[in-house]
């Protein structure tokens, strides 16, 4: 043969054909949904509409399938771009393991599996935010303890330590493919960070982390993370220790449980302040709240009938609607700061069961918590083991089980996307042309080839571009809308 090369290209282009041939219409977005959400005119125009799944490797390694709305099962960070999320966020425990090697829940979530989920999401152009606990299990304001690796360390030796963790951490995840958009220095650090519990040491550790991520690289934003924004005047206090103390970072963020944590109004007001005094960006990293008070795996949920679920500032029904409404006024609350609110995290939106308990009882109901309670222990994929008792005996060593948020998830116990998943895309309205699929302002040939590569998954549309990529209107993308997009450059205007 003469030419081989040439023959292979020919062959390629013939095996693509026969593929674009074979394609049928692939769903790009919902024109209509059960859901209303009107838009909100951001004020920063990257405004973050992210999630925490942290949970997810270890929910698929319990047999949890992720489907979109017509049944078909998808990787869960394709469904989560294709209705609008824009940003992951991730947390990192540096050892969350007993032992003789049993993870302590929560998802198991050491550096390995963080970098397993940036890679992931990078593949749909999404960022990551890392959110080191410094910890080797839950960090929240009840509890910093340190990492069982530096329990005996003086302070200069843990400082020493986190900076080497820091950027040994980060090498690991960018190296697997991920997009590092945001850095989080500990989480909710109210009272502490890596088991640092000192207020005249802490910010001392957070400046050495800070200064960790700006070497590895001074794009990379740094976060602090607190709760209880309802304690307006401690909040208030803690930015201003922050800049007392000269600790470096980007965003100011908090978490808002609407059950816990006050008004949307005292939520604004709060971060206004940071970004006000000080100039910083803002955001929530932690919001959720729930589309039904049923239970789907057998273990209580933090809301339910009897928990958390009356309060002068549950403002919204609990229903897919309300649900999307919550995530909707939490956005629009950190935009009213002006172009400083940098984004809101809804938490663990994909936190479903393992094994749906729904309408069981008796014997029946017991088999499958079961099965459930297995699952959990083997994967991690309940909030806490048993193993963890061996770190946290006093917690989640005493109440370990399965995921107190299944009905704060975007999904139905069967993986299932809810409607109310759409509020990530619809708050945000795009101006585009119809054909211009990579967004360049011109419809031209690139934009009918970007089509042509979309449907045999060589690249990724993001929801602005789908359906700008649905040249003909039809509700999906298809080898027509390439067809309509080449004839509308050739001249010919098609009814």
């Amino acid at each position: 043969m003469q030419n081989p090369g040439l023959f292979k290209r020919a062959l390629s282009a013939l095996l693509t054909a026969v593929i674009l041939l074979s394609c049928g219409l692939i769903p790009a977005y919902a024109q209509d949904t059960d859901i209303a959400v009107e838009p909100i005119e951001f004020n920063n125009p990257d405004f973050i509409r992210g999630m925490d799944v942290s949970s997810v490797i270890s929910l698929e390694n319990s047999g949890v399938v992720f489907r979109d709305e017509s049944g078909k099962a998808r990787d869960l960070f394709r469904i989560l771009a294709d209705h609008g999320v824009n940003y992951i966020r991730v947390r990192v425990w540096n050892d969350p393991y007993d032992s003789d090697g049993n993870g302590y829940g929560g998802g198991n979530n050491d550096v390995a599996k963080a970098a397993q989920i940036g890679k992931r999401a990078a593949k749909y152009g999404m960022k990551l935010l890392v959110d080191l606990h410094y910890s080797d299990f839950w960090a929240d304001p009840s509890k910093q303890t340190s990492p069982k690796a530096w329990k005996d360390m003086a302070l200069e030796g843990r400082i020493a330590a986190l900076k080497e963790y820091t950027t040994d951490s980060l090498e690991t995840i960018r190296s697997a493919g991920a997009d590092i958009g945001m850095v989080q220095i500990g989480n909710e650090i109210n009272n502490g960070v890596a088991g640092v519990t000192d207020f005249g040491e802490i910010p001392k550790v957070l400046s050495a982390a800070s200064a960790a991520v700006r070497a590895f690289d001074p794009s990379i934003l740094i976060a602090v993370h607190f709760t209880n924004p309802e304690q307006t005047a401690t909040t208030k206090w803690r930015a201003d220790w922050l800049d007392e103390n000269k600790v470096d970072y980007d965003v100011f963020s908090v978490s808002y449980y609407p059950y816990w944590h006050g008004s949307l109004t005292n939520l604004s007001q709060v971060l206004g302040y940071v970004a006000d005094k000080y100039g910083k960006y803002v955001m929530v990293a932690e919001t959720s709240y729930a589309n039904t008070l049923e239970d789907s795996d057998g273990h209580p949920n933090t809301v339910s009938h009897t928990a958390n679920h009356t309060g002068d500032d549950l403002l919204w029904d609990f229903t897919p609607q309300g649900q999307a409404d919550e995530v909707r006024a939490v956005m629009n609350a950190v935009n009213s700061v002006g172009e400083k609110g940098l984004g809101v995290f809804y938490w663990e939106g994909a936190w479903i069961t393992v094994g749906d308990t729904t309408g069981l009882d008796g014997d029946v109901y017991m088999s499958r918590l079961n099965e459930n309670r297995a699952l959990w222990e083997k994967y991690g994929s309940g909030w806490a083991s048993s193993f963890s008792d061996e770190y946290d005996p006093d917690d989640a060593g005493k109440w370990y089980g399965g995921s107190a948020v299944d009905n704060q998830a975007f999904f139905k116990p069967d993986g299932t996307a809810v409607s109310s998943l759409w509020v990530f895309d619809r708050v945000k309205e795009e101006a585009y042309l119809i054909g211009d699929t990579d967004l360049d302002g011109e419809v031209s040939i690139l934009d009918a080839t970007a089509v042509q590569r979309y449907l045999v998954d060589l690249v990724y549309l993001r929801p602005t571009a789908q359906k700008a990529a649905d040249a003909n209107r039809s509700g999906g993308i298809e080898i027509l809308d390439a067809t309509r997009i080449q004839r509308t450059i050739a001249g010919y205007h098609d009814e």
